[in-house]
């Protein structure tokens, strides 16, 4: 029998190891616990912080574009409310006159307001008779049948057409060759 208390003694000192180890080991630190909560919450921050820096520089990003499209914009729409008053001089320059420093006048206003307009950045899109036309930047408001000019190309141009880079301010009116 003593084999066997010998046998069993260290299989009751493992059990009673264990059961130590078991209790040595206490319940998770409090401290630990708050520490890993804590640690927790700074990366839920730091990603919060990361998603609203992220966000905002989105937002700047948009802002700038948007700003750079309403200036162009609101260039041609102002641009194409004197418009028709350029027409009217430019017709009123056309008309015979006997006062000859009247006449100077207008071409000198005339010449002044083509300045501004080009100074603004905006230019006369290009429209002769015999040019090819272009539905990009002509409107055919007519069309002629003419043997002397090819098809599609312009016969008369009615109303010049202005655009400000490429955009479109205006189109030119133009009568078109059949």
């Amino acid at each position: 029998m003593s084999e066997k208390k010998k046998k069993q003694q260290p299989a009751e000192e493992k059990i009673e190891q264990e059961t130590c180890e078991c209790e040595k080991e206490p319940a998770e630190d409090p401290v630990e616990e708050k520490l890993k909560q804590a640690e927790e919450q700074v990366l839920a921050l730091n990603d919060k912080l990361l998603r609203t820096l992220a966000e905002y520089d989105n937002f700047r990003k948009r802002s700038v574009k948007e700003k750079e499209a309403i200036y162009p914009e609101a260039a041609a729409e102002a641009v194409s409310k004197f418009l028709p008053v350029l027409d009217s001089m430019e017709r009123a320059a056309g008309f015979p006159c006997s006062d000859e420093e009247y006449k100077k006048g207008v071409d000198m206003i005339i010449h002044s307001f083509f300045e501004a307009l080009a100074a603004a950045g905006v230019e006369e899109i290009p429209a002769e008779v015999g040019s090819p036309f272009d539905p990009a930047v002509h409107n055919a408001v007519m069309h002629v049948e003419d043997e002397n000019l090819g098809a599609g190309v312009i016969a008369q141009v009615f109303q010049k057409g202005y655009r400000l880079g490429e955009r479109v301010i205006r189109h030119t009116m133009v009568q078109v060759a059949n």
